[in-house]
């Protein structure tokens, strides 16, 4: 199934430290469903995770009280819900916000493609000493003036 890869450089980079870019795979995480606020915590957001955990104890108290067992359930669903389906949008806003670029959004089947998609892109634009092919649009010695040869649904004639 195809997912989306975020590729996020460190501040100052500007791409050209390739060792410390960041993937992100945009999508559910199910270890963030599972596990919110301990999710949360291996990647360093100490705010939500307290949120989460917080949300959490609260739901667990409610879900103790005679009646209000919906209520609780509720709370602690809607938590891992939202950490599971919000989560790694959480990571890439809080990377931007210590100033890492989003440098590159790449579809792929795993991640090892999407790396091998971004990483030989890269690849091409550091070879600064490639030469590039002059594939300038030239016009005939005998036509007139901004008739140029061209392949397709024109012939070299100019007709069809």
């Amino acid at each position: 199934m195809t997912s989306s890869y975020i590729f996020l450089t460190p501040p100052g980079s500007a791409g050209t430290n390739l060792d410390e870019t960041r993937v992100i795979r945009d999508g559910f995480t199910w270890l963030g469903f599972l596990f919110p606020w301990v999710w949360l915590l291996v990647h360093r957001l100490w705010l939500y995770a307290a949120a989460a955990f917080l949300l959490q104890a609260i739901g667990g108290a409610l879900m103790d009280e005679p009646g209000l067992w919906p209520a609780g359930a509720a709370i602690t669903l809607g938590v891992n819900l939202l950490v599971g389906l919000e989560g790694q949008n959480l990571r890439i806003r809080n990377l931007a916000g210590h100033g890492w670029t989003e440098d590159a959004l790449i579809a792929a089947d795993t991640t090892g493609i999407a790396e091998d998609v971004y990483f030989s892109d890269k690849a091409v634009q550091a070879d600064t000493e490639a030469t590039v092919p002059g594939w300038e649009n030239k016009t005939r010695p005998n036509s007139p003036h901004g008739q140029a040869t061209s392949l397709g649904l024109f012939g070299f004639d100019g007709g069809r």
